[in-house]
């Protein structure tokens, strides 16, 4: 690479390929994107031999070359360093040899070519050596400078809780109890799978290499690197599963590849610590099972060829029943449907026909189901013109600090966050629209409508462990969380633009009542407010359990957030409401044969009247004619004394057998006059 303008001399021709002047060669880089069960696929070695598989079936067929090793020979016995295994579990496989008087310098051009191609920069002979296995075959290595470890001997074991260890990057670390650590007599020199020490790696005046090929338990090493925020080549390999039969010959490749380019002879015998072998996984199989899941009848002998392709084999076989096993690399398929659909992989997706006729069964369940409905409200919220936004479960625990509503101490944190920004389980859906709306508005984009659906979680303290239920402190809830902010509709040449308030979120939380068949009479509403909130109401149910808490989120909590406009919230419990569907159940009506009456009434009421009162009070007066009751306009002003307000509000009438006379409508109203000035001391205007 070159930073700057390059000046060429004279003699370059105008319009030479830079890569003819320079004498450089051309290649093809392929992009492979491996999905995360593949370990296997994760190297050149590894992408070849699933290649190979494919040819095998399909044609024509390719040989797999694999690295040679057949002149692999040890030189003497001059530097023999001793290892000893404490936690096998954590290290099932370990192996190593000694290559002494190597000479470190700058690796050989193909090499390092190899490694330029594939964005790796070159570092040394004998590392590149490493690096170049690494993404070869997919085997991760590590070079010891044999010098430098004390006593002679390695130890694979963990040390101390908060013992002190310096990575190869300079940051010094403290080990977790069970971080799984390469020790020599002075200590920890390498983080097992994860990254080397700062005073063991391989230096320039390196004469003598100790060469490391283990197999670590996958889960030893993905908690070790969460812990401390690594990631690196090795650790992803070893974390997703390496292949614990490969390691003898890739100690033999790896030593020959250095004595290749370092010089040096190979002075030990392998050390090979294996106590408990791995076996492969043996998976019991049907050919009428593997038709049956593919859909489609594959003859025998090309299951058998393709099995043969991807190096699983066939131990015994009867008419329809056999048995197979699978090589170590493998690790994905453990079941007979992991077999059967690498068999279809092999076969091909689209080689298998969609059968003509479709078979299906009519089903009726009483459950609720909670996914169907989700989908439903969904989609009239979606055509309400809100927008659905997906925010992480993840959230900061600073949004709880001082916070009254949801307490820092119901946090569930996490051991090993990635980020402070990411470092405990959210309690409520609001912080994460809120963060959406101020992302927004800083791009000139005010006017919102979000909703989303999610899990929020909590840790009740008093709540104890047991050993038949330890996760009895943990609790997760399915909310909706609903957001409005700016204009509802913008102004055009038919209407002014109308300003989204919290009456507005009020409907649309009503017509998501309505849309699942929940009757509002009930339900319970009372007025509310919080830290979060500085008006709002909760919706519960009649034993005052909350299904919905809106109102308008805290001036404070806006400017926090960076927010200068005003924002609505509704927080839909939709577990609890879930709940509550099994006590409703939506019925079918005819279209109403008769017609509806209509009546209003202006009732002058105290100020700390709510609407919800009235409501109720008007469905108790009368429970079968009365149909709807609803606020159409609220009156404050110098005319009226200052604790007193107007409510002006319409009551629908209707009997779905006969139309309503004047003395039926007139007495019901009557009824509805006297309740209103008895219970609320309202008077008519």
């Amino acid at each position: 690479s070159h930073d700057g303008i390059i000046e060429l001399p004279a003699v370059a021709k105008v319009g030479m390929l830079a890569k003819d002047y320079y004498g450089g060669q051309s290649d093809t880089i392929i992009e492979v994107d491996i999905t995360p069960n593949r370990s296997d696929a994760i190297s050149h070695y590894g992408v070849a031999r699933d290649l190979a598989a494919y040819f095998a079936f399909h044609g024509p067929a390719h040989k797999l070359t694999k690295p040679s090793t057949a002149d692999f020979k040890v030189d003497n016995h001059d530097r023999e360093v001793k290892v000893t295994v404490e936690n096998s579990t954590a290290c099932p496989r370990y192996a190593g040899i000694t290559i002494n008087n190597v000479t470190v310098k700058e690796s050989p051009d193909w090499l390092k070519e190899s490694l330029s191609a594939i964005g790796l920069h070159p570092i040394n002979n004998v590392v590149d050596v490493t690096n170049f296995i690494l993404h070869g075959v997919g085997q991760p290595l590590h070079c010891f400078d044999a010098d430098k470890i004390a006593g002679g001997a390695l130890s694979v074991k963990t040390l101390p809780e908060g013992t002190k260890f310096t990575t190869l990057d300079g940051v010094e670390r403290s080990l977790n109890a069970n971080d799984l650590m390469i020790c020599d007599a002075n200590g920890g020199s390498c983080i097992a799978g994860v990254f080397g020490g700062l005073n063991s790696g391989v230096t320039e005046s390196t004469k003598c290499v100790f060469l490391e090929c283990a197999y670590f338990n996958p889960v030893y090493v993905r908690k070790t690197a969460r812990r401390h925020g690594l990631n690196t080549d090795a650790s992803f390999r070893y974390e997703r599963g390496c292949d614990p039969a490969c390691n003898i010959e890739v100690v033999k490749y790896a030593a020959m590849l250095i004595k290749e380019v370092a010089g040096g002879e190979i002075s030990s015998e392998i050390t090979d610590i294996y106590p408990n072998e791995i076996k492969p996984f043996i998976v019991n199989m049907h050919y009428s099972r593997i038709n049956s899941l593919i859909g489609k009848e594959i003859a025998k002998d090309e299951v058998r060829t393709i099995l043969a392709g991807l190096e699983i084999s066939i131990l015994n076989e009867n008419d329809d029943e056999f048995t197979v096993s699978v090589p170590n690399y493998r690790a994905d398929v453990q079941r007979e449907c992991d077999v059967i659909e690498d068999i279809l992989r092999i076969y091909g997706y689209n080689n298998v026909t969609p059968d003509l006729s479709v078979k299906s069964s009519l089903s009726f369940s009483p459950k609720v189901n909670s996914y169907k409905l989700q989908n439903l409200i969904s989609e009239q919220l979606t055509g309400m013109g809100f927008n659905e936004i997906l925010n992480n479960s993840l959230t900061k625990s600073a949004y709880y600090d001082n916070c009254e509503t949801f307490k820092g101490e119901n946090r569930i944190m996490l051991m090993n966050p990635l980020s402070a920004d990411l470092n405990c389980m959210r309690q409520t859906l609001l912080f994460g629209g809120l963060e959406n709306i101020s992302y927004n508005i800083n791009r000139k984009n005010p006017n919102l409508a979000f909703y989303e659906f999610g899990n929020c979680y909590y840790y009740n303290g008093k709540a104890e462990q047991t050993a038949e239920n330890p996760l009895k402190p943990y609790s997760e809830d399915y909310h909706l969380g609903m957001w409005l902010t700016g204009m509802k509709s913008e102004q055009n040449w038919a209407q002014a633009q109308q300003k989204a308030s919290f009456y507005t979120l009020r409907a649309y939380v009503n017509n998501i009542f309505k849309r699942l068949g929940i009757k509002q009479e009930k339900t319970r509403v009372v007025e509310y407010s919080d830290d979060l909130l500085s008006y709002g109401l909760q919706i519960t149910t009649s034993n005052g359990k909350v299904l919905v808490t809106l109102g308008i989120v805290s001036k404070d909590l806006c400017k926090k957030m960076d927010i200068s406009q005003e924002v609505e919230y509704a927080d839909v419990n939709w577990t609890a409401l879930m709940g509550e569907m099994k006590n409703h159940n939506v019925t079918y009506h005819d279209i109403p044969k008769y017609p509806e009456v209509k009546r209003d009434l202006a009732l002058l009421i105290d100020k700390k009247t709510t609407f919800a009162e009235i409501e109720k009070i008007a469905r108790d007066t009368e429970k079968k004619l009365l149909k709807e009751v609803y606020l159409f306009d609220v009156y404050e002003g110098k005319t009226l004394d200052f604790v007193k307000k107007s409510y002006a509000v319409s009551f629908i009438l209707q009997d779905e057998e006969k139309t309503l006379t004047d003395s039926q409508i007139d007495g019901i109203m009557n009824k509805l006059i006297k309740n209103f000035e008895t219970k609320l001391e309202a008077k008519i205007r």
